[in-house]
């Protein structure tokens, strides 16, 4: 595998200003935030996406996005949180990580970062509900 720079970080090799370093994970703060505060949280395995974390690990690891999430709001007077992941399109980098955004009402954020769509009718949204119900089983 070549160079990670999230593993790296992780082992100390490469700096980033850390919030928090535990046996669930790593958060730091992103070098290009959203917005100042805006944190960086990843397994402490090289993990590429959400679904390649061993279940095992979900525990941990959610409970630790749930309490930057929590934290970050509380530290920066901010009034919530915007929590994302990306998997494969739009991941910079290779290795799995959430996004924790610090939000305030009238921050200038708008939804999410792309376009958003609708469905014709109730029937197409019905048709893609079953076909994602079908895959889950």
């Amino acid at each position: 595998m070549a160079s990670c720079v999230f593993c790296d970080i992780v082992a100390g090799t490469v700096p980033a200003f850390k919030v928090i370093d535990s046996p669930d994970g790593v958060g730091f703060l992103d070098t290009r935030p959203v917005f100042k505060g805006h944190v960086l949280l990843v397994p402490r395995d090289h993990v590429v996406t959400l679904p390649d974390l061993p279940s095992t690990l979900l525990p941990g690891f959610f409970g630790l996005v749930q309490r930057v999430a929590a934290a970050v709001p509380e530290a920066l007077g901010a009034q919530g949180t915007f929590v994302a992941n990306n998997n494969v399109v739009s991941q910079s980098v290779a290795h799995l990580h959430f996004h924790v955004v610090p939000r305030t009402k009238g921050d200038g954020l708008r939804g999410f970062f792309w376009p958003r769509t609708t469905y014709a009718n109730d029937e197409e949204a019905a048709q893609y509900a079953t076909t994602i119900a079908a895959r889950l089983g």
